[in-house]
């Protein structure tokens, strides 16, 4: 076994972020591990490399075995090169080859210990052949091609690069370490298609083990053969076999069975009440005679006690039931709005005409003119920094343009998710951010809040300061469903959150009756959305093409 983690835990002061966590990793096994940020993901992965100690609990490597590590950002010193960093991921290849070079010379002078040096060189032999020793310069050749940064002058220190050039880089220099474990985190980020379909390929045919933290449901289903998800609730791990389509059928027979258990706990409790309302109301004796006063005294005492043990036995089964309660499946995601959208077929909802934003001497949008229609379905793809958020903002009218209009209907209520975390005021509970601004009273407010699925009775008073990231853009998908909007406008809706809620967002986006406009780079979403896609590039908007869709 490559790598076990045995009962460990983490937390950081009153927050329990990982508890009695369990995990193996062996040879070929891929492992996905998922949930919402800030359950403990990228915590897990640095605690096997010894960055984070946890609280209890033992980690444990296979003898030999130095996990590769591939964080989402590249932490290096300013001065460090690109050389500097691929000689430095090179070492021990180049070290374990030169060693190879010592034991050859010392066999041909055929030292007392033959055997033993023998028996090293083998070992060593071995361990270089499958970290790719042979191959060693075709490896550099095909990895900076294939991540995109081939280009790269090997001289230029690594600080100067753009973040996804770091983070590339970063991954270039794990890959080629070919170690037996690969830890990746978020690996995707910063890949164009042609980037990110050679990662695949190589990924695939890797024979070691991976444990990978990522978010692209696409890359999950071709890579990994297991499935880990750490619950953001228990902070506790549970494991599925294969992809990412096999774990999402696991998780919906799980949703079912749950479904069905509340409807027979409920059909049982209806029951018991029926029948307990009913025993309680029954005679169940016939009247006797008026000169048989025993036997009528008789048979009503054996009638009562018989009442009162039925009685009591079906209150027993009530509160053994109700203290162990099921608790009832949220409601689908879903958004309502405030009145019916299809009063906008006759009008167009929002129209663009000659937009353009400018910051500094740069024009980041130029001469953008549509309309959208009534049930308009439009994705914007693009590279980042194109400015698919400055066009969302200026449609929302939360920014100004330096040229053109956006001009909206009156009946249009629009409904803005931003990408980044939200300018939430910490020290406020949950309850007060998502009721701020919105109609109707407190009750009102929590039903809706508790029905949407996303939040617990317990959550509801917590500060917003103590939720994770993923909480808190559960806190905006709520806010946006609560404000009854009619057009919706979605920076990067993927973003921060568990796959259980992400395609409960996909069904209710698609059950939407009105517009929607979403900018996105995950495929799966763009997918199922269905909408036409367009890419955002030198300012311009145009229908994307096969060559357009390597910015996505």
């Amino acid at each position: 076994m490559l790598l076990s983690l045995n009962h460990f835990s983490k937390s950081y002061g009153d927050r329990q972020v990982l508890s009695d966590v369990s995990l193996t990793v062996a040879r070929g096994q891929r492992i996905g591990l998922v949930g919402a940020n800030g359950v403990g993901k990228s915590t897990l992965l640095k605690i096997i490399t010894g960055e984070v100690e946890p609280d209890g609990g033992t980690v444990s490597l296979e003898a030999g075995i130095q996990p590769g590590y591939g964080a989402q950002v590249l932490a290096v010193p300013g001065h460090v090169t690109i050389t500097d960093l691929f000689d430095d991921a090179l070492r021990e290849l180049r070290a374990m080859e030169s060693r190879l070079r010592d034991l050859e010379a010392c066999m041909a002078a055929a030292p007392d210990d033959l055997e033993g040096v023998m028996r090293e060189y083998g070992d060593l032999l071995e361990r270089f052949e499958r970290q790719g020793g042979y191959d060693l310069d075709h490896r550099v050749a095909l990895v900076l091609e294939g991540l995109g940064i081939a280009h790269l002058d090997r001289d230029r220190r690594v600080s100067t690069l753009s973040g996804g050039e770091q983070s590339r880089l970063g991954l270039a220099a794990m890959l080629l370490r070919a170690p037996d474990l690969l830890l990746l985190d978020e690996p995707t980020n910063h890949l164009d298609l042609t980037a990110l379909t050679w990662l695949e390929d190589y990924l695939s045919a890797y024979p070691g083990g991976m444990l990978i933290v990522s978010h692209d449901r696409h890359f999950l289903n071709r890579i990994v053969n297991a499935v880990v998800e750490i619950d953001e609730h228990s902070h506790q791990a549970k494991r599925f076999a294969g992809d990412y389509d096999a774990y999402r059928e696991a998780k919906r027979l799980e949703r079912r069975r749950w479904e069905e258990d509340y409807a027979r706990q409920q059909a049982e409790i209806r029951e018991l009440r029926l029948e307990m309302n009913t025993t309680a109301r029954r005679v169940g004796f016939h009247r006797p005679g008026d000169g048989d006063k025993f036997l009528r005294f008789h048979r009503k005492t054996t009638v009562e006690r018989t009442v009162s043990r039925r009685l009591s036995s079906a209150e027993e089964r009530l509160r053994r039931i109700e203290a162990n309660a099921v608790p009832e499946p949220p409601k689908p995601l879903r958004f309502e709005p405030d009145f019916d959208p299809q009063g906008l077929k006759s009008h167009w909802p929002l129209a663009v005409s000659g937009l353009g934003k400018r910051f500094g001497a740069r024009w980041v949008l130029r001469d953008i003119s549509f309309i959208l229609e009534a049930r308009s379905r439009m994705v914007i793809t693009g590279a980042n920094g194109a400015g698919k958020t400055t066009l969302l903002r200026l449609l929302a009218g939360l920014d100004s343009p330096d040229t053109g209009d956006v001009t909206v209907n009156p009946q249009v209520r629009i409904g803005y998710l931003e990408q980044g975390q939200p300018a939430f005021d910490l020290g406020m509970t949950v309850l007060d951010v998502y009721r701020a601004g919105l109609p109707g009273d407190v009750q009102h407010h929590i039903t809706d809040l508790l029905s949407s699925g996303l939040f617990r009775y317990e959550d509801v008073r917590q500060p917003v300061g103590h939720l994770s990231s993923g909480q808190q853009r559960k806190l905006q998908i709520a806010r946006l469903m609560g404000l009854r909007a009619n057009l919706l406008l979605l920076d990067e809706p993927t973003n921060y959150v568990s796959f259980d809620v992400l395609e409960a967002l996909e069904d209710a986006l698609r059950d939407f009756p009105g517009p929607v406009i979403a900018v996105s780079h995950d495929r799966r979403f763009i997918e199922r959305f269905g909408g036409m896609v367009w890419t955002l590039r030198d300012g311009q908007l145009s229908l994307a093409n096969e060559v357009d869709t390597a910015l996505i």
